[in-house]
């Protein structure tokens, strides 16, 4: 067994997040369960927030609580609209629904007079000092901070700048309000850290109310304590900023405060998570956008063909740590084969065709043949697919002169086709190039369904499909986006961009498949036998299909375990 399945073996019987619950329950800190989960809307979710969002609704799933959803919308520069709707469109995709929706610009009126409450307190401060000299302020992780000279500001002289900071008297950036709590400590996160700025722009839901806006440390505790969150589960990240997080919700005297407990954040390689250059590779073009199937977004692998199944069970698989690790993406692909193994359709499709003309088979005869339509269930039935003179099979299913072990079609070999009957090769036709573009064959009636009476078998089988019963499509070849294992981080490379994968893409025209799947819809996913899984892509339209190959029939996860 692979280190990486023992791991999250050991990972998913142990839930440390769920011995703290149990602990708080057992206790009476707490007489229920309820968690949120608080994006911001700057992006697209992606791989590592299916991470996220699984663990809060499952956590409060699992203790009869709710989950709440969150927008940490405080910085009305980067958000959008467009994002609120994305994120709730994964997270329904994802199979969880939220108790309710809230916004921390529901509670701005709240945090703006909790910072009054901190002024009153002699616990915040007005700083005039600019960014850069409040940076060397504060000091390194070895050495010290400084004080600001406006940290003793009287409190009524604080409390009437911070009022004309909220009028608009001043300009960006022309003062914040921070925190006092201690410019000595060992985390710096505790150095008098800002908690509100000014921010003159329109806010995406609150217009232009505010020209002051607090910074996610102050507002992400106070939020979670306004809705009466219990358990505020977050990413390891967050865990140097825990103490200030529990500081403002002692300082401001919150009673019943809930508790952060940090989890590993999931580290997948071959990826790119970072909304920032993630960004640029959309506006660079290096991909089509965010849904881009390529990308680790929620959307684009849902557009690729992930089921959302098959996400939960990986989530589920690498389980819940705060040891810091890389998960291997084929992981994740191995939970994608394996969900669509056992529930997508089965059908025929020849991806680079080849035309093959049965001699012998009646011109106009056509019969139609029953396929199964998933082998593990045998309730959905059969799928006819129609057989006639001529059909495609793939240009690689036949050779001329075969190399050893070849058990395709070839002068030498017969070869079965799959439901119908046993073919082979007579003659075949060339242009003017010397390419192949017809093969001849001839084929025994009595071996239709693959049985002979003189009992003789063979060792190929090939798909195939109608030529004047199937219809030309698109199919796009995905693999990997990048060609080395982190490629945000790589040693000796001066940008991401260059660890592209120039294979990443590949775009077949005049594919066939049969005409029975001629009506599929979006997202509609199948196993194309002895090719791979597909999904419908959205591009699709009923004049043209296209599909998308979501992974590959050969697990290389497994054959590592």
């Amino acid at each position: 067994m692979s280190e990486e399945i023992k791991t999250a073996e050991n990972a998913a019987a142990s839930n440390f997040i769920h011995d703290f619950i149990d602990e708080d329950l057992k206790e009476g800190v707490y007489t229920h369960v309820q968690t949120r989960f608080p994006p911001e809307p700057n992006g697209y979710l992606h791989i590592g927030h299916a991470k996220a969002i699984c663990i809060n609704f499952s956590t409060a799933e699992k203790y009869g609580g709710i989950c709440n959803l969150r927008f940490d919308d405080t910085n009305p520069v980067k958000e959008d609209v467009e994002y609120v709707d994305a994120i709730e469109r994964d997270i329904k995709w994802l199979g969880f629904n939220w108790a309710n929706v809230y916004y921390a610009s529901d509670y701005f009126d709240f945090l703006y007079e909790c910072a009054l409450k901190l002024i009153d307190e002699g616990l915040a401060y007005v700083d005039e000092a600019s960014a850069d000299e409040i940076r060397e302020m504060r000091g390194t992780l070895t050495e010290p901070g400084a004080e600001s000279p406006y940290r003793s500001r009287p409190i009524e002289e604080t409390k009437e700048l911070f009022r004309r900071m909220t009028d608009g008297e001043f300009p960006d950036g022309a003062m914040v309000l921070r925190a006092k709590i201690d410019m000595s400590s060992s985390n710096l996160n505790m150095r008098d850290p800002i908690i509100y700025r000014i921010m003159k722009a329109t806010h995406h839901r609150t217009g232009d109310k505010w020209c002051v806006y607090p910074m996610y440390d102050f507002a992400h505790p106070l939020s979670d304590a306004k809705e009466g969150v219990t358990h505020s589960l977050c990413s390891l990240e967050f865990e140097n900023h825990r103490p200030l997080y529990n500081w403002f919700l002692e300082a401001l005297d919150i009673p019943t405060p809930p508790r952060q407990i940090e989890f590993a954040r999931m580290n997948l390689n071959y990826t790119l998570t970072s909304k920032r250059k993630c960004l640029k590779l959309v506006n660079d073009g290096l991909v089509s956008g965010w849904d881009d199937p390529r990308m680790a977004t929620i959307c684009g692998m849902r557009r690729r063909g992930y089921p959302a199944a098959a996400i939960r069970a990986f989530v589920d698989k690498i389980g819940v740590s705060k040891a810091y690790s890389v998960i291997d993406y084929a992981l994740l692909e191995s939970c994608v084969r394996d969900n669509l193994n056992e529930n997508a359709d089965r059908a025929m499709a020849v991806l680079r065709p080849l035309k093959i003309i049965i001699d012998n088979y009646p011109e106009n005869k056509t019969e139609e043949i029953a396929i199964d339509v998933n082998p593990g269930k045998p309730e959905k039935g059969k799928r006819s697919v129609t057989f006639s003179r001529e059909i495609f099979i793939e240009q690689d299913d036949f050779m001329l002169d075969p190399p050893g072990k070849y058990f395709r079609l070839c002068p030498a070999k017969e070869v079965r086709l799959k439901g119908a009957y046993y073919i082979k090769y007579a003659s075949h036709e060339t242009d003017e190039n010397g390419n192949i573009t017809a093969v001849h064959c001839t084929y025994d009636p009595e071996s239709y369904g693959g049985e002979t009476p003189d009992g003789r078998k063979v060792k190929g089988t090939l798909h195939w499909v109608s030529a004047d019963n199937s219809v030309e499509t698109e199919v796009r070849l995905y693999e990997r986006l990048f060609n080395v294992p982190n490629p945000s981080d790589e040693e000796g490379v001066s940008s991401f961009a260059d660890n592209i994968n120039p294979e990443s893409l590949t775009v077949l025209e005049g594919c066939r498949i049969d005409r029975s799947l001629a009506g599929v819809k979006p997202g509609d996913t199948f196993q194309f036998m002895r090719q791979g899984y597909f999904c419908t892509d959205t591009d699709s339209t009923p004049e043209r299909l296209v599909f998308n190959r979501t992974v590959a029939l050969k697990d290389s996860f497994a054959k590592k375990a």
